[in-house]
């Protein structure tokens, strides 16, 4: 995540105190919105009884089923971040965005939704104000985790500390492993969704037009902004040619050698005048 300007540090001090959270709690919140376009957020943290999901003006749903009231304190928290993103209209980009949710032995996508920012209406009586939320990018960057040339991902989501961003015009799948962002190459695929393995770092899969595809087999466009190298060359078999230094009589004495080697093997020269021959042409050499 990007840092938080002054303001910002002060407005996430003041959501964490309101709705009784830590600071800490209320930042990986943060994370978890801006991930969902600010609409939406799945998240997991031992402040929230672990992990959950929220929509906002929808569902809200934490591990611990039952305990309404840090649902309703949840979904206050996620509705103030909400309205804090969608007051800072850079944090909010135009497409669509999946949400992932638990199913069964990983993490699928359920939702999807399309959107162009937050209605205009609904922002009326906001009380956060268009103050900056994060320190500026430096000039010449994108601020995103993201290589600035892909510009506005269709697709996010992040889970067990895998995060992907899909551009789906550029042909081009991020995915960001503990600091290690590799982008991918998705060829022809029509990407529907992605799903990953209940585990750090587990293995990412998609779905296209061909099925259940797993990212590992996808070609790597760069790591870290490096692109891969390149195979090396297997060097090619060492052979013994005859010289192409060689002079003509050189070549006239090796010619004259497979001729003695074939009266040999018609038995017109014993083994040992074929020898006493070839040792007196290599002489000669």
């Amino acid at each position: 995540m990007r840092q938080l300007s002054a303001t910002g540090q002060q407005l996430i001090n003041d959501v964490a105190q309101r709705h009784g959270f830590s600071f800490d709690a209320t930042m990986s919140m943060l994370d978890s919105v801006l991930n969902g376009n600010g609409s939406m957020a799945q998240f997991n943290h031992p402040e929230f009884a672990g992990s959950g999901q929220w929509m906002r003006g929808g569902m809200t749903m934490v591990s611990d089923m039952f305990n309404n009231y840090l649902k309703g304190r949840v979904d206050g928290l996620c509705s103030d971040l909400s309205n804090i993103i969608a007051s800072q209209p850079d944090l909010i980009r135009t497409g669509s965005f999946q949400s992932q949710s638990q199913n069964g032995g990983g993490y699928t996508n359920q939702a999807q939704t399309s959107h162009s920012g937050f209605d205009g209406g609904q922002q009326q009586g906001n009380a956060f104000g268009p103050a900056s939320l994060f320190v500026p990018p430096a000039p010449g960057t994108s601020g995103d985790w993201w290589p600035a040339d892909l510009r506005w991902p269709n697709s996010t989501g992040a889970q067990n500390g895998v995060r992907y961003a899909y551009f789906a015009q550029a042909r081009r799948l991020v995915i960001d492993v503990n600091g290690t962002v590799t982008v991918y190459d998705t060829l022809d695929h029509q990407i529907g969704g992605f799903s990953q393995q209940q585990s750090v770092g587990g293995t990412l899969s998609f779905s296209s037009q061909y099925g259940l595809i797993d990212v590992a087999s996808l070609p790597v466009v760069s790591s870290n902004g490096i692109p891969p190298q390149a195979p090396a060359m297997a060097s090619p078999p060492a052979f013994a040619p005859v010289s192409s230094n060689a002079t003509g009589n050189d070549q006239d004495i090796f010619a004259t050698i497979e001729r003695l080697a074939g009266l040999k093997a018609k038995g017109i020269l014993s083994e040992e005048e074929f020898a006493a021959k070839k040792a007196d042409l290599l002489g000669r050499l």
